[in-house]
């Protein structure tokens, strides 16, 4: 009993916190809980078997985080874009982590450290009826952009009909309200322009429809997207990122340089090969965790980067490099083995840090995006699908940290458009130039607003202090 009030009179606040097991949900979602763990909040994580197993090490043993797992029935392999039923699997996940998040309240009170908050990340609605059950505030982490909930907002609140018609007239735009900038068919959310992604729209809405009750916490800072903090006039949107490890940003814990949610494993020999390499002669590529790009993109690619002339390492699973599948090799793999590496993964940040890197080719994903902010490292936008259409519109036009490439009718990048970028990136000229300053303006802003008193440190603390007043 002793040591349970030591525990309390340690971490006051005690927050119950989901994720889905997707490295873009995990990785924000663990940065979180360190964070308040820094604030004195106790923190238990509730995700999958799976994602718990690939988790770093270094999370064991960190004071203040504990772990609750569930099945999702994808334990040994985890969830498969592409090949797993996504209807199914999320039943399945609502199914056993609100049993899990229950169970976590209910043991919680018994040991005398009652959850005080639950937090969870988006696309879990039903998590808040958990929260509602046993009379417990609730918060959704969105770890997208703020622009892009904006996008979401209107969209489902008087802009549907419009978009549906848009859709219909080429080289239309759309202008949502709140100083959001001017947005095109090709810088929205896939969602809302593609009708095969209807089930994915469903979802949103479904997030949408219970945000009412609930606290919103953002994955940006308040100087990154101003306007976009403040566009919804009945919401409050709490910024409290960028959720990148402190030792990439505001230095106050330096042992924190890893997100500790490593879902593929490979050797570190590409860290040798960039150590031999000069000061930003580097071009990085890397498209996520979730997505490869069809064949005949990857050709594309390939041939641009051969034709820029610079080494490269690219972050892909989908490139066959050695055995005896000769019909998914790339036609120029073998000049591309002189030039550069590829590898099935990477430690991102760790890479983006480099002194050897000079420019990041992204899929734009918010985490990806925010990480190299953190880093300083210009960008060739090539987004594919969500939130990276967005997120492509606001770095080349808003924070001109990056260019964005052009897309043909086919869909296809061209390899000469690839080529165009990387050297537009890469160049010492004017273009160059002016990402390079404008990447370190966003840095020092980013590094600002994480350190104690910074705009997303108060912001942060505000939201621990305001749990506080639910404590009876």
């Amino acid at each position: 009993m002793s040591q349970q009030k030591e525990a309390v009179a340690e971490f006051p606040h005690h927050i119950l916190l989901l994720a889905l097991p997707a490295q873009g949900h995990l990785n924000p979602a663990l940065q979180f809980a360190k964070r308040l763990i820094r604030m004195r909040v106790e923190v238990t994580f509730a995700t999958t078997v799976f994602a718990r197993n690939k988790m770093s090490k270094a999370t064991e043993n960190l004071n203040g985080l504990h772990f609750a797992t569930f099945t999702d029935c994808c334990d040994d392999e985890g969830y498969k874009h592409g090949k797993t039923d996504v209807q199914q699997y999320l039943s399945q996940f609502e199914s056993h982590g609100s049993e899990c998040l229950s169970d976590v309240v209910l043991k919680s009170e018994q040991q005398g450290r009652p959850v005080t908050a639950l937090v969870y990340t988006i696309l879990l609605s039903w998590a808040g009826n958990v929260a509602q059950e046993f009379n417990i505030p609730a918060a959704m982490l969105w770890i997208q952009s703020a622009t892009i909930l904006d996008c979401f907002y209107f969209y489902f609140n008087g802009y549907e009909d419009e978009i549906a018609q848009s859709c219909k007239v080429q080289d239309w735009s759309i202008q949502f309200p709140g100083g959001l900038p001017l947005l095109s068919a090709k810088d929205l959310p896939s969602f809302m322009v593609n009708p095969n992604d209807k089930y994915g729209l469903t979802i949103f809405k479904e997030q949408f429809e219970a945000i009412d009750a609930i606290k919103i916490l953002v994955n940006t800072f308040d100087a990154l997207e101003p306007e976009s903090l403040k566009a919804i006039e009945k919401h409050t949107l709490i910024a409290v990122g960028p959720l990148v490890p402190s030792a990439f940003l505001d230095e106050k814990d330096p042992k924190d340089n890893s997100f500790g949610g490593d879902l593929f494993e490979t050797s570190k020999d590409y860290m040798k090969w960039l150590n031999a390499k000069a000061e930003s002669s580097v071009v990085y590529i890397s498209f996520g965790s979730l997505l490869d790009l069809p064949k005949n993109q990857m050709e594309e690619l390939a041939k641009g980067l051969l034709e820029s002339g610079r080494p490269f390492l690219w972050v892909s699973r989908g490139v066959v490099v050695e055995g005896d599948q000769e019909e998914e090799k790339l036609s120029c793999l073998e000049e591309l083995k002189k030039q550069g590496i590829i590898v099935p993964w990477c430690s991102q940040l760790e890479v983006l840090a480099h002194p050897s890197l000079g420019c990041f080719v992204t899929h734009c994903g918010w985490n990806s995006t925010l990480e190299s902010i953190a880093c300083e490292v210009p960008e060739v936008a090539f987004p594919q699908w969500t939130d990276q259409l967005t997120n492509a519109k606001l770095l080349q036009d808003s924070w001109k940290i990056g260019v964005r490439v052009r897309v043909e009718k086919d869909g296809i990048v061209k390899s000469d458009e690839v080529q165009r970028c990387i050297e537009m990136v890469m160049d010492s000229g004017e273009t160059g130039e002016e990402l390079r300053r404008n990447g370190k303006k966003w840095k020092e802003l980013a590094n600002e607003a994480m350190r104690e008193g910074g705009s997303s440190h108060k912001n942060l603390k505000s939201f621990v202090d305001e749990i506080g007043k639910h404590i009876v």
